[in-house]
């Protein structure tokens, strides 16, 4: 049985998970099984009875009040016990901060293998292979699992969303014994904005921008294609841009299916984030700028002349 751990957002899914559910029902094809769903806060049963629509079979939703603030070490303990109850053999979990937070317990409580950052269904069931992107994005390891029980944490935005309309059932369930331990993860709601994560379009500056108030043009890109906002590190680092912005090695990794660099030159530790993109524009006034090796499409000239340019051509192309 594959166990998908789900988040939610004041009560609704985001997208992530759905493509979570997808990918463990695109999965349960090759394992001949079925996908049961562990949803964790108060998620009202119209909204969990979504999740049938992507492959889940069965939702295990467990609503506290000492559960309302996220804790990696009683989270990963209850996350351990459901896996144990339903005799879960494959867990799925977002490649994210939380996931990042929860998927080394798990992996010690139930001696399982491990493998963060899949983007694609396993290459081979026996023995269970699967590919990963290593050293920035530069190669793939072909990596195999050995142990009954195996964790895979899915990059966002990679596998994409798969409806597999099927009969949901709702289990609520109450853990005993809850003691919340003292590793904390806190989330906080950006006013609204786009979350990169959730973002299948984004549109990023870096020091070719040269300055904070050069910063309009991008944001009005973003917003005409509703995408979300991004920068390299030495503009987070100067302060032009907030630091949640920050994409790379260092920051936030993302895999948007579209991913506009303006002005930036593309260091091995940006691209590091970036790499997974499944469509990078690059625009630079240096053609030797190693983004345009990572780059599907190039332009070579000044961002901040190309910009107004390329948002008056998409506002036409609109309109028309």
């Amino acid at each position: 049985m594959i166990l998908i751990y789900t988040e939610n957002w004041d009560g609704k899914f985001k997208k992530l998970t759905y493509e979570l559910v997808s990918y463990g029902s695109e999965l349960a094809k090759q394992l001949n099984t079925n996908v049961v769903a562990l949803s964790i806060g108060m998620v009202e049963d119209a909204e969990l009875k979504t999740l049938g629509k992507y492959g889940a079979s069965k939702v295990i939703s467990i609503n506290n009040d000492k559960l309302n603030t996220f804790d990696t070490q009683t989270y990963s303990t209850i996350i351990s016990q459901i896996a144990e109850r339903e005799s879960a053999n494959t867990i799925i979990i977002a490649n994210n901060n939380i996931g990042k937070a929860i998927s080394p317990r798990l992996s010690a409580k139930l001696k399982a293998g491990l493998v963060s950052g899949v983007e694609n269904l396993p290459t081979s069931i026996a023995p269970f292979t699967v590919q990963k992107k290593v050293f920035t994005g530069k190669a793939y390891a072909n990596i195999v699992i050995k142990s009954d029980i195996k964790i895979l944490t899915l990059f966002q935005n990679s596998f994409g969303i798969i409806e597999a309309d099927k009969d949901i059932e709702i289990e609520n369930y109450n853990p005993a014994d809850i003691n919340l331990g003292t590793t904390v993860l806190e989330t906080h709601k950006a006013g609204g904005k786009l979350l990169l994560g959730d973002a299948e379009i984004v549109v990023s500056g870096g020091r070719g921008m040269k300055t904070a108030e050069n910063w309009k043009p991008i944001e009005e890109l973003a917003e005409l294609l509703g995408a979300g906002t991004a920068c390299s590190r030495p503009v987070s680092d100067e302060g032009w841009r907030p630091h949640d912005e920050h994409v790379g090695q260092t920051g936030k990794i993302i895999a948007p299916n579209l991913y506009f660099a303006f002005g930036i030159s593309g260091a091995i530790q940006h691209l590091g984030g970036v790499s997974s993109s499944k469509c990078i524009v690059a625009v630079n006034t240096d053609k030797d700028a190693p983004i345009f090796e990572a780059a599907n499409y190039g332009l070579i000239g000044d961002a901040r002349t190309i910009l107004p340019e390329m948002i008056a051509a998409i506002t036409k192309l609109k309109n028309s």
